[in-house]
């Protein structure tokens, strides 16, 4: 087992993290690896729901409120 190092890492969170793994019984390693796994699962889930999810406006109502944005940015106080 090699010795690693995290920077920056105030020392009431590392406590905090210290704490967590105490209390579920496993060592601070297998505590971060299952961090690092929930936080790249969850950022995926978010992402997939933003890019492929749901429609808010439709094409077409996109594309006017696109032409007025553009408008808007014509406008010298812009």
């Amino acid at each position: 087992m090699t010795l690693k190092t995290i920077k920056n890492v105030r020392e009431n969170k590392w406590a905090e993290f210290k704490s967590l793994a105490a209390k579920d019984r496993i060592n601070m390693g297998t505590l971060l690896e299952n961090m690092i796994s929930h936080y790249s699962k969850h950022r995926e889930e978010v992402w997939n729901k933003i890019l492929h999810g749901e429609k808010h406006l439709s094409d077409k109502e996109a594309e006017d409120l696109k032409k007025f944005i553009e408008s808007i940015r014509k406008e010298k106080w812009f």
